[in-house]
């Protein structure tokens, strides 16, 4: 039960339907497309469609897409990975010869084919029930007429100033008076309200091919690309089957690599080697996910990769010996020191969106371009921000995950989906970069093993490690003084965390009231609001 005298919020609780976005404006439109006729999955890709708007620094159609949906609320659920591949002509050779050792950040080189669109259009073609043009209708008015800037929106948006003053139409369309929009501000982006509005009339073609893509591809090859347009047009997602795992009597359901949602599956399977009689929020408590965190994290940056490209051992990150072993591992009494090296989990910037309709017709879905505003590239006629998730490819020779010709780089963006007896119980996402498969954890685990409120548990202060052997771990300040103290004695090297950790939405399913309970993340500027 939530205490009333702290400074939170209520869960959202309806009976038809229920909508949860890290934005208000967002969550309106999916609750407008869905008392429209519309069904979850219209109204999740309207309310990506907008977060694309007026969310810029998190999300775009220039990034990729991941989806779970579960039809009628059933235990049968489908995903599709809506993630780029690099372009043909990019070799790991190409960045020896440069000298190089990681992906520039704004450069094209970071840029794989963006896969959002084809996402968006093949889900909303096999599951959508609104006409396409009615369902970007909203995005394509905000861009066109105006949306005000959200607290969230604009201190993302300013920290990126210098990143988008580097490239003159990044410049011109997001520093419109030499600077980022103020709370309150009107922006617009005509140049995007027409590339929407042809993708809402061409489909993807109006996106892979004609004058977009031309576009795309010039500003691409000018600043050293090797993106073609056959590169674009090429592009294609894939329906795949989800991982699973049980975890205290429920099904926890993700997309499989090249995402990161099977570590989630893995961090789970760890925390089911220990009772639930730790305190939530104690030293012991954070001391296990840490380090549970930790060591699912060292076999991420070992293993996981595009699978279509590299073996990716599946079977054994989810055995239950696997798990065994790394929990073996952990003492509660001392934080470990001989993990393999890993790199550092980056925080980086995402739209999560969950809906269920009235016929409980769920569907956990994400989109991102990776940092704030991506490359800071945007394409001057179509005003498309171009992605950076080329930067997640390894360019050491025989890693799983060096970057290759037609290759998915480690994905960090994973859509949840929760099932029991037959029936979908939540549809759930966090965002955050590398944070996810810890913050998928720490959710799920909070709800399930401590019977905690949603909102609560999406409330709790957040921390996540961020060295390899060493065992250093970034902490919100909510992390009380007490179990930073604890944790420093064991070992630990707590620092501040440099801006908040994460963000989530969460639906909850209650099949015997008939009922549906949203939250919506503290940390952004959304809601969850049902009808």
């Amino acid at each position: 039960m939530r205490n009333f005298e702290k400074p939170t919020r209520s869960v959202a609780i309806s009976t038809k339907a229920m909508a949860a976005t890290s934005h208000p404006i967002a969550t309106l439109t999916a609750i407008n497309i869905l008392q429209a006729g519309g069904n979850a999955m219209d109204a999740a890709i309207a309310a990506c469609a907008v977060q694309c708007v007026v969310e810029p620094g998190s999300t775009g159609i220039g990034g990729d897409c991941f989806a779970l949906y579960a039809p009628k609320g059933g235990a049968d659920v489908l995903a599709y990975n809506g993630s780029g591949r690099t372009p043909k002509a990019l070799t790991i050779e190409w960045f020896e010869e440069r000298g190089l050792t990681e992906v520039p950040r704004q450069s094209p080189s970071a840029v794989t084919i963006p896969g959002a669109i084809d996402a968006w259009t093949r889900l909303h073609t096999d599951h959508g029930r609104l006409p396409f043009p009615d369902v970007l209708a909203p995005a394509i008015r905000l861009a066109e007429e105006g949306y005000a800037i959200t607290p969230r929106v604009h201190r993302d948006w300013v920290r990126e100033e210098g990143l988008l003053s580097a490239d003159k139409a990044a410049s011109d369309i997001f520093l419109p008076h030499g600077r980022a929009p103020r709370i309150g501000e009107i922006h617009r982006q005509p140049k995007l309200a027409a590339t929407l509005r042809r993708i809402a009339t061409e489909g993807r073609d109006g996106f892979y091919k004609g004058p977009v893509a031309a576009d795309m591809v010039e500003h691409l090859r000018a600043h050293g690309g090797l993106h073609t347009l056959e590169d674009f047009a090429s592009a294609q997602g894939q329906y795949v089957t989800p991982v699973t795992t049980a975890f205290r009597g429920y099904t926890i359901h993700e997309c499989p690599p090249n995402g990161q949602g099977i570590i989630a599956l893995l961090i789970l399977n760890i925390l089911s080697c220990f009772d639930n009689s730790l305190a939530p929020q104690s030293a012991d408590r954070l001391h296990l996910e840490i380090e549970a965190t930790r060591l699912a994290y060292a076999a991420r940056d070992a293993w996981l990769a595009d699978s279509d490209k590299s073996e990716v051992p599946v079977d054994e990150l989810l055995s239950e010996a696997f798990a065994k072993r790394l929990a073996d591992m952990i003492d509660l009494k001392q934080a470990l020191t001989d993990l393999p090296d890993f790199e550092m989990p980056l925080h980086r910037d995402t739209v999560y969106i969950s809906v269920v309709d009235d016929e409980r017709n769920a569907v956990s879905f994400i989109n991102s371009i990776f940092d704030s505003f991506g490359t800071g590239l945007v394409a001057p006629e179509s005003g498309v921000i171009l992605h950076n998730r080329g930067q997640s490819f390894s360019l050491k020779r025989d890693h799983p995950n060096m970057i290759a010709p037609e290759k998915r780089p480690l994905h960090t963006i994973i859509p949840g989906m929760v099932t029991q007896n037959g029936q979908t119980q939540m549809s759930f996402g966090v965002m955050g970069g590398y944070y996810q498969a810890m913050g998928h954890a720490h959710l799920i685990s909070k709800v399930v093993d401590y019977g905690m409120d949603m909102q609560d548990a999406i409330d709790l202060p957040r921390l996540i490690p961020v060295g390899g052997k060493i065992p250093r771990v970034e902490a919100e300040h909510t992390v009380s003084p007490e179990s930073v103290a604890e944790l420093t004695r064991r070992g630990f090297e707590i620092i501040p965390a440099e801006d908040p950790i994460g963000g989530a939405q969460v639906i909850r399913i209650n099949w015997d009231n008939g009922t549906l309970t949203g939250a919506s993340e503290s940390r952004k500027d959304g809601i969850a609001l049902g009808y």
